[in-house]
Formats: structure tokens, sequence, C-alpha cells
């Protein structure tokens, strides 16, 4: 059957339907209702309350007028039944409803009832006219409400037209189960024919939620099925580097070289780096911990394994000034063992990137640290044998593809700068295997936070001049606004001039985004070297500087900051054994969701509840930057809302994989047929094509 078969469907709206993405028979049946409307109870209007939910009242219309004049004017239908009566007012399309009522006539009404003097009314209601006792046994349904755009409003394809259509394609499109039965069974899901039934002709509110699960279980598991395919597909056509011998630089490193113990964490993700490292398989793993939990040396410690067995490491990061910092702190820790490690990015002169190429090729340089870049442009290596990404959320699955299939095939450590929530863990990074970092390095007091109103200025400062005078160093945030980077300049150049004056026995120092990059390489060493004691900043202190005599942070308009960087601050001090302060001040104006920022801040340090619960506040898109390309689209699935869905898919799709990789099993034929066009088609996002 195909579209143009339904009645009432006419180029127009045929055109409308495909500009909703609805392009065949199969496409509207999984047009799914946005929300339903209960009729299963008609309610007394005595019965009625002011605000109660969406209801099903029915009775006779007593009276249709039209009242007020201008905005005001609007149409009101007074009905009646054997308790009270209650009005239905329509601000917009009255002409249509006064030709299609009449007084004395029964209908129903449904929709929200609120009170106005002492009618209680519907705004707007949905109606149906109503003949006799069959008429109200049709009423009584659960009606799928189906999401709405301007195509279809232009052409009148209302969602009771659309409902009409679904009756019809449900007869004579069959939809074959593809869900193994032992799976289906196990989560008690619903076949797939009757799913489609059950989502647009429920008998009951269990019934569409069984029929969603079932939906939102098949999308999550394709999308796991074919992350599990490519992982595999990936790492085991290949024979990756063995690193076998953990000798010279490995050993005179962490034996004698390491000025402090490492954390049962490190141990631990060094631990699985070494499993990976030796198994003839390509590593893909992610390290991920707090702010501060020491990711740097476990990424280090994978360097020299690949160099004590004669291959070169890439290390790279988001920003050229993040990718500056990682190839100081390296160079530092390195200097001992005679390394040649060289720095590779866009603002250097051609002789001297000419100069770091040519030992990449030649193999006299062990170490290369620049941006991502350096992994996608020309750059010939000699042996890479470890690629490290330092993403911060920018470097998708498919890029992340790339660098497995370079050449060498070279091992992949991912570090993630903030904690990642799990239902993103399972997604954006399914085809990683994961270390976690819980603990922070030994010595380290947590850091102590307050939210404090605006009108606590003075004792604040107080409080710093305290800590300054006691030796301490302090950052001074105020939030970034893009739009307006004079009116910030004007706001921090306002407090630097206050500041200034407020601590005159100690320098204060002046970081805005419109300062050329060497001037803020000036403020910021002279803010390591203690030359500067309070550092007053336009924009995010970067995430890597790492100042460990820096004990306040304090934020002004801290409502304005999202979770996430409100804690990547906060990250920035408590690195030395002196006892740290966040203070976020606040001003006038405080949504009830900055509040719970706020509230969630003072609570917890926990970087990885802070990030669920900044997950859940703002959505995955928003959480990644609207940039990131690495994010899957679902169309029923909801990765934070739908968590324990993702969990069970998950673990059945890779399950299939590692047993029946290419599907060839009697059971798994149906499921065949829909996945490979679906593992086709996202091929790209993979990385595969």
């Amino acid at each position: 059957m195909k579209l143009i078969d339904l009645p009432q469907l006419g180029t127009k709206r045929l055109n409308a339907l495909s500009e909703s993405g609805i392009k065949s028979t199969l496409d509207l049946l999984n047009y799914f209702p946005h929300r339903y409307l209960d009729r299963t109870t008609i309610t007394k209007i005595r019965e009625l309350r002011d605000n109660s939910e969406e209801v099903t009242v029915v009775g006779r219309i007593k009276k249709i007028q039209q009242k007020g004049h201008g905005n005001k004017k609007r149409l009101e239908v007074i009905i009646q039944d054997d308790t009270a009566s209650l009005k239905g007012v329509w601000f917009k399309g009255a002409h249509y409803i006064r030709k299609n009522l009449s007084e004395g006539e029964a209908v129903a009404f449904f929709g929200n009832v609120k009170k106005y003097g002492r009618y209680l009314s519907i705004a707007h209601p949905e109606y149906e006219k109503v003949s006799n006792t069959s008429d109200l046994s049709q009423l009584k349904q659960i009606m799928p409400i189906y999401p709405g755009n301007k195509s279809l409003a232009k052409t009148s394809t209302t969602s009771k037209l659309i409902h009409q259509w679904q009756k019809i394609t449900l007869k004579h499109e069959k939809t074959p189960e593809f869900l193994p039965d032992s799976i289906r069974q196990s989560y008690s899901l619903p076949k797939r024919h009757e799913s489609y039934r059950m989502i647009h002709f429920p008998e009951s509110k269990s019934e569409y939620q069984k029929a969603f699960k079932r939906f939102k279980f098949e999308e999550l598991f394709l999308f796991e099925l074919s992350v599990a395919k490519s992982k595999h597909e990936i790492i085991d056509k290949h024979d990756a580097p063995v690193f076998e011998d953990l000798g010279n630089y490995t050993q005179r490193f962490f034996n004698t070289h390491l000025p402090f113990e490492l954390t049962d964490g490190q141990k631990s993700a060094l631990s699985d780096i070494k499993k990976d490292v030796r198994s003839g398989k390509q590593m893909n793993r992610l390290l991920q911990g707090d702010v501060g939990s020491g990711k740097t040396i476990v990424a280090l410690g994978a360097i020299l394994m690949a160099l004590d067995n004669g291959y070169q490491a890439a290390f790279m990061a988001p920003t050229e000034i993040l990718a500056e910092q990682h190839f100081r702190t390296l160079s530092n820790f390195l200097d001992p063992l005679d390394i040649n490690i060289r720095l590779l990015v866009g603002n250097q002169k051609k002789t001297v990137r000419t100069d770091i190429l040519t030992d990449l090729e030649g193999g006299s340089c062990d170490i290369v640290v620049g941006t991502h870049a350096v992994i996608q442009e020309q750059v010939n290596f000699y042996k890479l044998g470890l690629a490290i990404v330092d993403e911060q959320h920018r470097f998708g699955v498919k890029q992340r593809a790339e660098i497995l299939k370079k050449g060498s095939h070279p091992h992949v450590l991912v570090m993630s700068a903030t904690p990642i929530p799990r239902s993103l863990a399972m997604t954006l990074y399914s085809d990683l295997d994961i270390s976690i970092i819980k603990d922070l390095p030994g010595g380290r007091k947590p850091v102590k936070t307050a939210v404090r109103h605006q009108k606590k200025h003075d004792e604040i400062y107080n409080f710093v001049e305290q800590e300054l005078n006691k030796g301490g160093q302090a950052y001074v945030v105020y939030p970034l606004v893009e739009e307006s980077e004079k009116m910030d300049l004007k706001d921090a150049s306002a407090g630097f001039k206050k500041l200034k004056k407020r601590f005159s026995n100690h320098e204060v120092g002046l970081l805005h985004g419109q300062m050329k990059s060497e001037e803020k390489d000036a403020v910021m060493l002279q803010f390591i070297n203690n030359e500067v004691q309070v550092l007053v900043s336009t924009t995010v202190i970067e995430v890597g500087v790492d100042v460990s005599n820096a004990s306040l942070m304090i934020v002004e308009h801290a409502e304005r900051f999202g979770l996430s960087q409100l804690h990547q601050l906060r990250g920035r001090i408590g690195r030395g054994e002196r006892q740290s302060y966040c203070i976020l001040i606040y001003g006038q104006k405080v949504s009830k969701e900055a509040q719970f920022r706020l509230r969630k801040m003072a609570e917890t340090d926990d970087g990885f509840q802070i990030a669920e619960a900044d997950l859940e506040l703002r959505g995955p898109g928003d959480f990644l930057g609207t940039k990131q390309s690495g994010l899957p689209e679902f169309k029923v699935a909801d990765i934070v809302e739908d968590q324990w869905i993702l969990e069970q898919a998950k673990s059945e799709a890779w399950k299939i994989i590692s047993n029946d990789f290419n599907l060839e099993q009697p059971k798994h034929q149906e499921l065949k047929k829909v996945f490979t066009p679906y593992y086709k088609k996202k091929s790209k996002f993979y990385g595969m094509g």
C-alpha cells in the first residue's frame, strides 16, 4: 500500500507529509503521538475543580454568544449536564465554531478547566457532537494527539485525520518482528505490529507506555549494535603495536623521578592500559576522572610504554593554549630522561614547523604535542604507536575511528577534561573501554564552597584579605556574555579598579578576552610566579592551568554560569596543601534553575554527581555544545530519562555481536534484514565509510 492510496490525501497534503518526514506508510506508522487525551472517564460538571487536569464532559448547548471587543472578542458556548453548566471559550476560529454548533445539540468537550468569575470554563476545548449513546462509547477512548507543524496546518491535516490514516495503514501494513524472541521475552516487550496498534489505538495508559518502551529499546538496540560492530570491525581487523617491554623510561620515571605516590585510581588505570597495549589489539580507552585527579601522569605512563618499545607518541589537545600547557607539563616531568618532545601549533614559523615535521618523519622526535590537527593533517610519523586525545567532548566516534585506522594502527587513549555522565559514556563513548580515577592525589583538602549574596561583598573581601596575608592567592572571575564583550570588560575593569584599591598592599592583575595572547601569557605567568596575588578575569580560567598556591576562587554573578563551568572553576584551586575556598556570589534576580545549580555546588564536590545534574538540567545537546557532531539523534529515546533501557539494549547488542558478528544464525535473520541498511546509513557517522 502507498500513501497516495489513503483517503483525502491529495498532492498538497502529500507534500506536507513529505516535509514532515513521512514518505511511506511505514514512516506514517512511525509518526508517533506526542501526547494523549484520556477520554475514558466522563466527569459530571459539578465535580470539576479549578485547574483540574484534562477532562471529558458531555452536555447540551444552552447558549452560544459573542462577547467582548477588540483583543477581548470571544465566542462563548455554554453547555449543561444534569448537574451544572460550563463554558467553552474560543478567541480564534470563532466563525467556524459558530457555523458548526447549534443550541440544543449534545456535545462533548475535552480540555483543562479554569474558573473565571462564577463560571468554570475550558479555553479552546476539543469537541465532538454526540447524537446517541453509541457515540458516547466511542468518545470514551484514549485519543492520540500528533505533533503539528506549519505544512500540516496549512493543508488542514489534523491530528484526527492522521489518526484515521493510521487505522487504514495498520490493516494493510505488515511490520515483521526483528527483535529476537529471547530478548523480547526477557524485557516483556510487545511484538512490533502489536506495538504500533498500542501506540496509535491504546486501550489504556499502560498499553501506550509498553509500546513506547518497545520502540525506545529497538532504537537504542540498533544503535548499540552498530557501535559494537564498528568497534570489532576496526579493532579486530588489524594487529596493533605490542608494548611488551616496560624498560628504561617507564621504570626510571616511576621508580626514580616521580615526585609523589600514585593514587589507587591511577595505578588501576595504568594497569588497564598495560593489559591493552600488550594484547595485540588496538587500545581504544577513555580515561576519565574529576578535575585534578591526575590523568596526565597516567597518560605519561602510557607514553613511556610506547617509547620503551621504539614507538612515537602524539598528544592532542582541543586548543593551542592547552597544547602549550600540556607541552610545558610533560617537558618538566620528562626533563631528566633526555626525551625529544616537540610542540606543533599553527602560529609557528615555517622553518620551525619544517624542522619538527622532518624530526617526526625521521624518528628523532619521540613525542609531539599539538591540537587535534596533528593527526588529521598530512603529518607523517616514523613509527606512531600511541595517540592521546585530551578532548573536552569535541572528538566524536568518527574522529577516533580515523586515528585507529592510521598507518601503524596506534593505540588510542582519550582523556576527558570533565566527568562524563553514564548515559553519555554509553552513547558517545560506547566504542571505548573506560577507566575511571575516583580518588584525588594525597595531601589535598576538599575545597570549601559557600554561596553568598552580593550584599556580603565587604565580609567576603575581609576574608580574602586574611587569606592573602597568609600567603594565598585569589582568582576573581566575571562571567563572559558573548554578545557583549564590551559590557563584560566594563564589569571586569570596574571590578579590577575596585579590587586594586581594596587590596592596595597586594598586586592585582587583569586578564580579559580582548588582550593579545602574549599579554595574557605574561599576566598568567606573573600569577603562577606569585608576582600577582589577585587575578581578575573576564574569561573562564583555561582548564589545565595549575597554580598550587591559589586557594581562593571568587565567582561574581555565579547565577550566570552553568554547573560544569562552576565545577571547572572550582577545580582551579585546591591543588596544593593549603585549605581552599570557593565563594559563589549571586545578584538580585536568580531563577529557580540557577538556585538549584548554586545549591548543588554547595552540596557536593563530586564531579560525577555534578555532571549528571547538569545533563538533566540542560539535555545532551546543550551539555556538549551545539557543534558536537558525535551525539546520535534518537527519535523516541531520551538517553537521560531512558538510561535503564539504554543499559539493557547495550548489554544485549554487545552479546549478539560477540557471539554472531555477521548475524548468520537463523534466529537473527529478520534482525539482519533491518540492521544491514541501518548500519550502512550510519557508517559515515562511525567513521567506517
